[in-house]
């Protein structure tokens, strides 16, 4: 059997002309990176104004486990499915992150035969984008510590700065680090730390932009820390926000490529949709919108997190409404969620499946009930699944009304998608939706997390800790009192417990730090042990990739 990248590198890539002359993108407004990939020119956007958009649809998933559940590479099928039965599809996913490509996760371009390609370019440094972002987080950093050497005019309090330095990698060494040091020529000395790239608030600001001048402005807005009289001092406080802007105005085009089967894909941006909103940048969804018939992106995580946020926080501000949304569940997956260890997880266990169901089923509640949006399952079969495995969780859903359609993307690529197509137009020509948010902007923000706990993860209750009601006080007081809510939170449990699996109840969700990214314009709420930092895993998936004489990477996946 081939590996992904295997597969990836047997594919004969057309050039990436072609992909734009087939996406509708007129070749003036192509920039060209290498053979295979480019850039589209923004104004593009603006001249497709008033071309008629085509169906939003949205693909989430099942609360991930180590079993893993192929959300993208279902995403990728989807469209490769649309595409056989004559549809003008599109597809807009998110950029991955070097961290998880060398930790655990892997890369993100999907896998088997529903693939994007080059699948090593997307993986590792493609086009630049989040070096782009790194470099204009770090010189907020830096201008931010040279303005308290050169006097201090601001008044900022070192001990209350909230602006972190950052880096596309799992390094936990650099949580919190001690910097300054060396006597008076090297800085002022303070205690610092570094959050991962896709954690940093300029990732979320750019993938919500939907200009240059929208950019700047809210690259304007970002708080960096507070004086000694409790006053925000903002990136534009420190004239910082323009040159950011200058760094960051390639990286705001989206980034053409191509499935295996020639499926033009947009992917750009990359916010973590645990510690972040998860999406890909508004500019690119609201282009494959104009460009296709049948635009197809994913969110990250579970639909508690990811679907949560595409749709409380991203189509909030950007005024979207999906048609339909995908909910990609692995048997595999329910069998860990019906308690079954991950060694176990090649054998028949009817019972463990059986109990791990609730889970899928209170996503699909989540989407139909509280967001009012027609939904279809997809499972995403993998070679050990067994018939009768398949049969039971096909009847189950069935039996409780729950559209349900069997995916064999991973193995087939667009032809396995094509029922799992046929589907999603169905719903979107048949089944029209009644969209709503899962709260109201005017509610508090202590009403705001406790109606995504209670209406979403079906929580019961909440508990702010007493320093966390301080910052909301402070961040109600500063006006920002209407801005939606982003939980972070364990990806693997409704609740803030990772252990917590399969559909759990009656929990309460503490909620330990409230902050403001206020450039991109919501309020982060943090529970459990979330890191903004990962750290490697023992065996990190850097150890096996290599590159040979020829230039061929090996042992990316």
């Amino acid at each position: 059997m081939l590996t992904d990248i295997e597969i990836a590198q047997a594919a004969k890539m057309l050039p990436i002309g072609e992909i734009a002359k087939t996406a509708g993108v007129p070749e003036e407004k192509l920039e060209p990176y290498g053979k295979y990939k480019a850039k589209i020119d923004l104004s593009l956007l603006n001249e497709l104004k008033d071309k008629k958009d085509g169906k939003l649809i949205l693909v989430t998933a099942i609360t991930p486990t180590p079993a893993g559940e192929g959300k993208t590479t279902t995403t990728i099928g989807l469209a490769d499915g649309l595409s056989r039965i004559g549809k003008k599809a599109m597809i807009a996913l998110r950029e991955p992150s070097l961290g998880p490509v060398f930790g655990v996760k892997g890369g993100a371009a999907g896998g088997g035969y529903a693939q994007v390609v080059p699948m090593e370019d997307i993986n590792l440094h493609f086009t630049g984008d989040f070096h782009a972002i790194g470099a204009a987080n770090n010189l907020l950093a830096a201008m931010l510590d040279n303005h308290i050497y050169q006097g201090n005019s601001l008044n900022i309090d070192p001990r209350r700065i909230t602006w972190k330095r950052c880096v596309d990698m799992n390094d936990r060494q650099l949580r919190f680090v001690t910097d300054g040091l060396g006597g008076r020529v090297n800085g002022v000395p303070r205690e610092d730390g570094y959050d991962i790239t896709v954690a940093s608030e300029i990732m979320a600001v750019l993938c919500l932009s939907s200009s240059i001048t929208d950019l700047k402005e809210r690259l304007g807005r970002i708080i960096v820390g507070y004086t000694y009289d409790e006053k925000p001092i903002t990136a534009r406080d420190l004239k910082a926000d323009g040159a950011m802007a200058a760094l960051l105005k390639d990286a705001l085009k989206p980034n053409l490529v191509q499935t295996l089967e020639g499926t033009p894909t947009f992917v750009h941006g990359g916010p973590f949709a645990n510690i972040a909103h998860g999406c890909n940048s508004v500019i690119a969804t609201k282009m494959a919108m104009k460009l296709s018939d049948y635009a197809v992106t994913e969110a990250g995580f579970g639909a508690d997190l990811g679907a949560e946020k595409f749709l409380d926080i991203k189509c909030r501000m950007a005024g979207l409404t999906p048609s339909a949304v995908v909910i990609v569940a692995t048997i595999r997956a329910l069998k860990m969620h019906g308690g079954l260890l991950k060694t176990e997880l090649s054998n028949e266990n009817l019972e463990a499946l059986e109990k791990g169901i609730p889970n899928l089923l209170r996503h699909v509640s989540n989407i139909k009930d509280v967001y009012g949006l027609p939904s279809v399952v997809a499972v995403n079969r993998f070679p050990t699944d067994t018939d009768a495995e398949v049969k039971l969780i096909i009847e189950k859903c069935r039996a409780l009304g729950v559209n349900v359609v069997l995916s064999n993307v991973w193995a087939e690529g667009g032809k396995g998608g094509e029922d799992l197509a046929r589907e999603v137009v169905r719903l979107c020509e048949e089944e029209k939706g009644d969209f709503r948010f899962s709260y109201d902007s005017s509610l508090s923000i202590e009403d705001k997390i406790r109606a995504i706990v209670q209406n979403v993860y079906r929580g019961k209750d909440i508990t702010i800790l007493p320093s966390a009601q301080k910052e909301i006080a402070k961040l109600r007081e500063l006006g920002f009192e209407s801005c939606p809510v982003c939980m972070a939170k364990t990806q693997y449990s409704f609740s803030d417990d990772p252990l917590k699996l399969g559909a759990p109840e009656d929990f309460v969700v503490t909620i330990k730090k409230v902050k403001v990214s206020a450039g991109a314009g919501f309020i982060v709420a943090l529970t459990g042990d979330i890191m903004t930092m990962p750290g490697l895993p023992k065996a990190p998936a850097a150890e096996k990739i290599d590159v040979d004489e020829d230039g061929v990477i090996h042992g990316l996946f």
